[in-house]
């Protein structure tokens, strides 16, 4: 963590200095904002929390509650989510409150006695290896709080408005505020009275009754629901031994529960199968009592009982897949000939069942997509062009997650009779793992997605997914970390350079080597993407560049390292040293990741997403990926 640049910080590093729109901050909603985000669940706070690293930006972020949500409904947290946690550096705090799930129980009907259950497999939640970060559980709410704190400690100082309820708006297209967005106070002195906020843009993360939503005529489409679940916080006693593993359970009756223990001990979650809901049914299952879900809860565990002692939240839900048409207010017919200025995240785009752990794992992943494009839109980085891609990556990634979600809920739903295959649960389970994790997600070429024109020279980091880290040495400190962790959400590019085999060394500067002459031409040439940094900045403000040497740590000489990766930072143009990193003796990353020996650049997008994988030599190709997405400004500010 770097915080000493500007001065020495004896108090908390995890406050930054106020700037921008965060000096002076009003207390209340302004007439006029930047981006005004409508809903305070996990897209709309994490989408606030990036562009609160906008000091520029005027972002404000409303919600209907009067305060803070003290109970959440979702608590899957994939490792996805965990590692977008770690870049903004929250991680290890929520690791250490929350449940983490290593394992994974199957209990099926006895076959000596169908009406009792018996375990009858127990699975590796990550079995391959496929992420350094665990799978959690922790309660919506806790997640919600640390968006909280880290929007609070930003540069803008953001915090949520709460008590205004979305009403409507209207896209005028006029002017520098184009959409006007009505309010109405739902708390405090002037509750039940309308506000008008004037906006840039607009987005819409209110849920899946979303009003946002209907204002930009979308509409969810899908299956209709016909299976009904009961779910329960509850604690209890009960003498079913794996209550605090996760489990799958089957019994011979026909029902089914998931079970998923809860952070902190004691407390633990069931989604309890309620049956098929027929077609005149018209909601009543959804007046289910909570008496009754206890009861069919022990009729599924026979011959386990479960003697509930409190209820901290229970609801009922039946399962429907539904997907919007469109993540934002442009017209099928208008595509192309204008950009969005509306947005929908989250639930308002995309709704499933609850038990595949998804939810609020791709709504933050919504919000990630968007908050960055934003940001750099409206701080002059990139032009509009950039925000039609949000719409088109992520309408694929919800149409993926509700076909896995079908398939999953579908098998959770089969009586035990119904499978062909006794495994077939736990397999799917096993064999889809990557997906549940949040590590499927592919983008296709666009403007941000570069063709894999040269994926052979990294095949561990495919173009187009997210960049999955590795241990390397930072060389300065001889510190090992992990690369990947090194990125915060800061909104900038990563540009990952990986060295040709020349070691660097003092008096050996001009030593010809692709490595070196790749530095020359990022750190001075007109071309570069570099150039785009306006100055008055540091050098790194807008692309961190970083170089991995092939040598281990004792093999760099750090005062060879060209000065492209050793950026001057702060008002007092200190070197930063922590940009350079050797191999892991125990993990070589080139070997790892599949690196050539020749080099290779890898470029990674500021949500953590390969963009492009290009040799040394190929700076002409550098330059014009990122020529469409740098307005066209040089270093002194001038716009040409």
């Amino acid at each position: 963590m770097q915080f000493h640049h500007h001065g020495y910080v004896s108090g908390d590093p995890r406050v930054q200095p106020p700037a921008g729109v965060g000096i002076n901050r009003p207390a209340d909603l302004p007439d006029e904002v930047d981006v005004l985000i409508v809903g305070s669940g996990p897209a709309g706070m994490l989408t606030a929390a990036q562009l609160s690293q906008f000091p520029g930006v005027t972002t404000r972020i409303v919600e209907r509650r009067g305060g803070r949500l003290a109970i959440g409904q979702a608590d899957g947290i994939q490792a996805r989510s965990v590692e977008t946690f770690q870049a903004f550096g929250f991680a290890e705090r929520i690791i250490a409150e929350a449940y983490r799930i290593t394992e994974m129980a199957f209990w099926k009907p006895d076959p000596a006695d169908p009406s009792r259950i018996s375990r009858a497999a127990r699975t590796l939640d990550d079995e391959t290896g496929i992420s350094e970060f665990p799978h959690l559980i922790v309660n919506q709410a806790r997640v919600l709080d640390y968006f909280a704190e880290y929007m609070a400690n930003a540069p803008t100082r953001m915090s949520p408005d709460y008590g205004y309820e979305f009403r409507g708006l209207t896209v005028t297209g006029e002017g520098d505020y184009p959409v006007t967005v009505t309010l109405l106070h739902t708390a405090g002195p002037n509750e039940g009275q309308e506000r008008t906020v004037r906006a840039r843009y607009v987005v819409g993360a209110d849920g899946a009754r979303s009003k946002v939503r209907a204002s930009i005529g979308c509409t969810l489409a899908g299956d209709q629901a016909n299976h009904a679940w009961g779910v329960m916080d509850t604690l209890a006693v009960t003498d079913f031994p794996d209550i605090r593993m996760k489990c799958a359970i089957q019994s011979g009756t026909g029902g089914s529960i998931l079970l998923i223990p809860r952070e902190g001990g004691h407390l633990f979650r069931m989604y309890v199968d309620l049956g098929e809901v027929s077609q005149d049914d018209n909601g009543a299952v959804r007046s289910t009592t909570i008496e009754e879900i206890i009861g069919k809860a022990n009729e599924i565990l026979h011959p386990y009982t479960l003697d509930v002692r409190d209820v901290a939240w229970h609801s009922v839900y039946e399962v429907g897949h539904r997907l919007t048409d469109r993540f934002d207010d442009v017209l099928p017919e208008e595509r192309g000939t204008r950009t969005p200025r509306v947005f929908i995240t989250g639930d308002a785009c995309h709704t499933h069942s609850a038990k595949a752990g998804q939810g609020m794992n791709v709504s933050m992943q919504d919000g990630f997509n968007l908050g960055w494009k934003l940001g750099h839109v409206l701080e002059g980085r990139s032009p509009e062009s950039l925000l039609s891609t949000y719409s088109a990556e992520r309408q694929v990634v919800a149409k993926n997650l509700i076909d896995f979600d079908k398939e999953w809920s579908t098998l959770m739903a089969k009586k035990p009779e119904e499978f062909e295959n006794p495994s077939e649960l736990e397999d799917f389970y096993v064999r889809t793992s990557e997906f549940p994790f949040g590590f499927m997600t592919k983008y296709a070429p666009s403007m941000l997605i570069a063709a894999p024109a040269h994926q052979d020279l990294a095949t561990g980091f495919p173009i187009g997914k997210r960049f999955k880290s590795a241990p390397v040495v930072r060389v300065c400190d001889a510190n090992p970390v992990h690369l990947g962790h090194q990125a915060t959400a800061d909104g900038r590019w990563r540009i990952y350079v990986f060295a040709d085999a020349a070691t660097p060394r003092t008096g050996q500067q001009g030593t010809a080597s692709s490595v070196a002459e790749f530095a020359a031409w990022i750190a001075d040439a007109p071309d570069s993407p570099l150039a785009a940094t306006p100055s008055g900045v540091d050098q790194d403000a807008w692309f961190d560049v970083k170089v991995v040497y092939q040598q281990d740590h004792t093999g760099v000489d750090i005062g060879a390292v060209p000065a492209a990766f050793k950026p001057q930072v702060g008002p007092f143009h200190l070197t930063y040293l922590e940009k350079v990193y050797a191999t892991d003796p125990a993990a070589d990353i080139f070997d790892v990741r599949g690196l050539s020996r020749d080099g290779v650049v890898v470029v990674v997008r500021p949500d953590q997403y390969v963009a492009n994988v290009l040799p040394l030599t190929a700076t002409a190709e550098l330059a014009e990926f990122f020529a469409p997405l740098l307005s066209s400004r040089t270093r002194d500010g001038v716009w040409t």
